[in-house]
């Protein structure tokens, strides 16, 4: 019996029966995330559409993990709440161990891809592509990481990331503009401007966005803003001119 038919079959006979997402429902989108000069800079809107609507205007998708991380989750928002309490559980039971230590942001990530690929072979995944970052003291001094895992299990590191629909539209800008020794206020120009691309081309994005930087000396998640924007281009009022085949 899949998954549908067994939660039909239990609301008929009043029991819980196995609770699966089996489409995502409410979604939200494209996370930014970059390395800088002392730290891991991320970004993405704070809304969430229910299908094609754009429900929530006021959803957070960036947190702070433990002391030394930050996520960032795209996807359905139900399973990155069910991910976040993963975590909740990890960091509280790594606490408990008292041994002077804690888990950095590399840690987590792999901890986050075995988690994904497991529901992956399970045939019930969780419906995210998670952004991970964070700097944690090493043997080489401050160590940055920045990676990703998507909901099937696949999972990398690289200086700058973006899911969703910015792994088309900002991924090219980051490519050309990032460098290693970005200051935070560099680094927020360059996020501001892939998040703006995103604004004028994904209709699921919103005009309210929420910046978060980690550093060793901690995360910081910033209240969420409007950008200035321009909507008078040609190609905005007149998108058809010249497009071959239109009416």
């Amino acid at each position: 019996m899949d998954g549908s038919h067994a939660n039909a079959a239990a609301a008929a006979g009043g029991g819980e029966g196995t609770q699966r997402t089996l489409n995502p429902y409410v979604t939200g989108n494209s996370i930014i995330a970059m390395k800088y000069k002392d730290g891991v800079i991320m970004a993405c809107d704070t809304g969430a559409s229910y299908g094609s609507t754009l429900r929530y205007k006021s959803v957070e998708r960036i947190k702070a993990v433990g002391k030394h991380s930050l996520i960032g989750g795209s996807g359905e928002f139900s399973d990155f709440q069910e991910i976040l309490r993963y975590l909740d559980e990890l960091t509280l039971s790594d606490h408990m161990w008292d041994d002077g230590n804690s888990l950095g942001p590399k840690e987590i990530h792999a901890y986050l891809t075995r988690v994904m690929y497991n529901r992956r072979n399970k045939f019930d995944p969780l419906w995210n592509s998670l952004v991970l970052g964070g700097v944690k003291k090493g043997p080489k001094g401050d160590e940055k990481y920045l990676g990703m895992v998507n909901m099937i299990g696949t999972h990398f590191e690289e200086n700058h990331i973006a899911t969703g629909f910015g792994n088309h539209m900002a991924v090219p800008i980051l490519r050309g503009e990032w460098r290693e020794d970005l200051t935070f206020e560099e680094a927020v120009k360059l996020v501001e401007k892939c998040l703006l691309v995103l604004l004028y081309r994904d209709r699921s994005s919103i005009n309210k966005f929420q910046i978060a930087k980690i550093t060793t000396e901690g995360s910081t998640i910033y209240p969420p803003y409007a950008l200035k924007t321009n909507w008078g281009f040609a190609a905005f009022e007149n998108p058809s001119q010249g497009a071959v085949g239109t009416w």
